[in-house]
């Protein structure tokens, strides 16, 4: 009888980090003793935006959706008794992802590890932050110079390193169709690949293309996200062979890791979670040749809170049962010649194709960054909206609502809460470092990272030397804006209407009703203080109420309090309406809220969203603020009539 040959299974992955280098480093260590084989490192917001934890933007974000890595000793901190050099690594750092891996080529040396053998990935997918995520630093194209610094130097010191990993994970958080998710990924890479294609040798090109991979997300509609991974392996195949010449087919692998969709995770019967994000991971596991490279699992839990351990070693669970406890690593591909997927694969290829061909006639993802981020807001807005109508049904959310309460959400201790006492720890630890450091070397190593931005030169040595010297995060991050600038990224949020009627003529009555009692168009500041970069649901907040016929205001994100605050006196908005996801909301609204007394402006009303449990609302609303929404909260023409009924008590709010 002949031997079945098993397929060795997919890297196991939990994305996480919290609160402290020192706490974080624990749970990795925990996590591995469980039996995960990678590890997934999550950065605080100031650490992904380039300033240390005592910035004024900083507060209130340290440590809240990943960990603070400020300066080396951090970073030593966060790897204790880790061995880098027999570790796999992902670090999903995007804007300071040369300075994060600076930090740990310094950290590995000190473990005396052989850096030629640092295997790993830093995300380092720019653009898909203009469009989704928001952790930009500087504008377009000296993000895409950095980029591909990582690249050539990994090239020559680092070679089994990935120093690019395609991030379309948070496109299709943001509405992307599949066929927009493939072609905007693309996009990336190729332009990627080429602005690298003159920075490395000829000869060493095709290996370099190889080392470029991707991380995607997979969502509940198994069938589509199955043949969205198959298309994304023959569009490769194809730009590498056909737009670059690659003729090695290793070369030519669709590498890719994985976290399945977290937007579709309810707050509503969570426990149903457990399935979706069973049912997603199949989708990137069933088909041999379109299988996951690394695998890693949200928590059931996550649209309540922050997840806790236990949380987090149900999900590594389920992926060691369909690794080891099933036979699917026996076989080998189960789809290859199934007709209908045949042409399903072939019609997302297609219409990739033409998303492409659009970009490309634009000039490339760095020229039609505009164009994308349009293209994405129009995109969740009407997968809303087929949610609202019940087009899409989401069990528990808008069928089958009535359950009895889950019992793993009742009692103390149902979700993890973040250290309260963190920030200020890390702020302490901080100064410290400063204090002690060599000044001198400091500033002598930053301004030869200056004078290498400034002239062309690769990024990554001088970055390796200001990280051994003591530089902080932030001054890393200063000297970047200082030389390629700022940017504000395109909100996708045009003040136009547009030509959406449907169910909203009678909210589009009661805003001229309520204008017309104002004296002038109701005036709704749409606001995102802080780091949090999350911002779809601002986003699609600001394009209903302007559809509704509310006079918008919407600048995007990162925004101080005293901004919002300022722009609300200017602008003499009637409702300020701000979104927070990253869990800072509690320091960030009290600031605002006293900062609004301060200016007289007590009388306009305040809402809040995001992820914002229970006893946080009461204490918010406690602040002063009118409403709070969240997740649970799906149905936006109900949050603009809330807005009627708050600016105008006595209009009549649609039932």
């Amino acid at each position: 009888m002949t031997e079945i040959q098993k397929d060795r299974p997919w890297l196991f992955r939990t994305y996480a980090g919290h609160s402290t280098a020192k706490a974080s480093n624990a749970l990795y260590r925990t996590n591995l003793a469980k039996g995960q084989t990678g590890l997934s490192v999550a950065f605080d917001l100031p650490t992904q935006t380039g300033y240390d934890s005592d910035h004024e933007l900083a507060r209130g974000e340290v440590g809240k959706v990943g960990v603070p890595v400020g300066h080396l000793g951090d970073m030593r901190t966060l790897f204790d008794d880790i061995p880098l050099e027999q570790m796999n690594t992902s670090m999903t750092i995007n804007a300071t992802a040369p300075w994060l891996l600076a930090l740990y080529i310094a950290v590995a040396e000190e473990q005396g590890a052989d850096v030629s053998k640092l295997q790993g990935t830093v995300q380092n997918d720019i653009i898909k932050e203009y469009l989704s995520r928001g952790t930009y630093v500087c504008p377009p194209k000296p993000s895409l110079r950095m980029i591909t610094d990582v690249a050539a130097y990994t090239r020559e010191h680092l070679p089994k390193w990935n120093p690019m990993n395609v991030c379309s994970y948070h496109l299709q958080e943001a509405g992307a169709t599949p066929e927009e998710e493939l072609a905007f990924a693309l996009a990336t890479a190729t332009a990627v690949l080429d602005d690298l294609k003159e920075k490395v040798p000829a000869k060493a090109f095709p290996q370099m293309v190889g080392r470029i991979s991707f991380f995607v997300n997979a969502g509940i509609r198994f069938v589509t996200e199955m043949c969205k991974m198959r298309a994304f392996v023959e569009l490769w195949d194809e730009i590498c062979r056909d737009r670059y010449g690659v003729e090695d087919p290793k070369f030519r692998r669709f590498r890719y890791g994985v976290q399945v969709n977290s937007l579709g995770l309810t707050e509503q019967q969570p426990e149903n979670n457990v399935y979706r994000i069973l049912i997603e991971m199949l989708a990137v596991t069933l088909s041999k040749n379109a299988r996951a490279r690394a695998v890693q699992l949200p928590a059931w839990n996550e649209a309540l809170g922050l997840p806790r351990p236990w949380d987090q070693q149900w999900s590594l669970r389920m992926q060691q049962i369909l690794a080891y406890e099933t036979d699917l690593l026996e076989y080998g591909d189960l789809f290859d010649g199934n007709p209908v997927v045949t042409r399903k694969v072939e019609a997302l290829k297609e219409g990739a194709r033409a998303e492409l061909a659009q970009i490309d006639a634009m000039g490339g993802a760095v020229a039609a960054i505009d164009y994308m981020k349009s293209r994405l807001v129009e995109s969740n807005a009407a997968r809303i909206a087929r949610i609202e109508a019940g087009e899409t049904t989401v069990v528990g959310v808008n069928r089958w609502t009535e359950a009895a309460e889950s019992p793993l959400t009742s009692g103390d201790g149902a979700i993890m809460v973040a250290d309260p006492e963190a920030e200020a720890d890390q702020i302490a630890r901080l100064t410290a470092w400063r204090e002690a450091r060599d000044e001198t070397a400091v500033q002598a190593a930053l301004a030869e990272l200056r004078a290498a931005a400034a002239s062309g030169a690769n990024v990554m040595p001088a970055s390796i030397k200001a990280a051994k010297a003591g530089a902080t995060t932030g001054e890393w991050g200063d000297v970047v804006r200082s030389t390629f600038g700022q940017y504000r990224a395109p909100t996708g949020v045009s003040r136009s209407p547009s030509n959406r009627t449907e169910g909203l003529e009678e909210i589009r009555a009661q805003v001229d009703a309520v204008s017309d009692k104002l004296g002038r168009r109701l005036k709704f500041l749409v606001g995102k203080p802080g780091l949090d970069g999350h911002s779809n649901g601002a986003e699609q907040i600001a394009a209903r109420a302007r559809d509704c016929g509310m006079d918008i205001t919407y600048e995007g994100i990162r925004l101080t309090p005293a901004e919002i605050v300022a722009a609300a006196k200017a602008e003499e908005a009637h409702v300020v309406g701000l979104s927070i996801l990253s869990g800072s909301h509690l320091p960030l609204i009290e600031d605002l809220m006293g900062r609004m007394r301060a200016e007289g402006l007590s009388h306009v009303p305040v809402i809040v969203g995001g992820i914002i449990p229970e006893d946080d609302a009461e204490r918010l609303r406690a602040m002063g603020v009118a409403r709070v929404y969240t997740p649970k909260d799906f149905e936006l023409n109900r949050i603009m009539c809330d807005i009627v009924g708050i600016v105008d008590p006595t209009a009549v709010a649609a039932e």
